[in-house]
């Protein structure tokens, strides 16, 4: 179980990636163009806060009943980064995307929608390339 969670979680990041770069130059093209706020905006910005919450509910399965590397020994730099760094950044990221998100669907102004998702799924993509594990696993 712990080896097909982690390679879910491992090839989910791609499409998360792949989907917040979109989602984040939509929006300033958006911004900057003065075009309104479509279906297909909302769709992209739906699919990248829900696919952030189907990573996080793996990443905490993973981390509170899989993983090998939560051990809580901060000495150590490669268990403090599983054990700490990875899951608070990416805590952070989850709440960003959600954030612009709530923030973009209570307002009927396109380039306020379009101002508040890219500069909060910006915020979540600059903390998801931080708590990307690159090269650890």
């Amino acid at each position: 179980m712990y080896t097909f969670l982690l390679h879910l979680h491992s090839g989910l990041r791609w499409l998360i990636l792949v989907a917040v770069i979109i989602a984040v130059l939509k929006s300033l093209v958006g911004l900057f163009a003065g075009s309104n706020y479509s279906k297909f905006d909302k769709i992209l910005a739906v699919s990248f806060v829900g696919l952030m919450h189907l990573q996080l509910v793996i990443g905490l399965v993973l981390y509170f009943f899989y993983s090998p590397f939560v051990t809580y020994n901060m000495g150590d730099p490669v268990q403090r980064f599983w054990s700490v760094e990875h899951i608070a950044l990416m805590l952070f990221a989850v709440a960003a995307a959600q954030v612009g998100r709530s923030i973009s669907k209570k307002t009927n102004d396109a380039q306020v929608k379009f101002r508040f998702q890219s500069i909060f799924f910006g915020m979540s993509l600059a903390l998801m390339l931080l708590g990307i594990p690159w090269g650890r696993i």
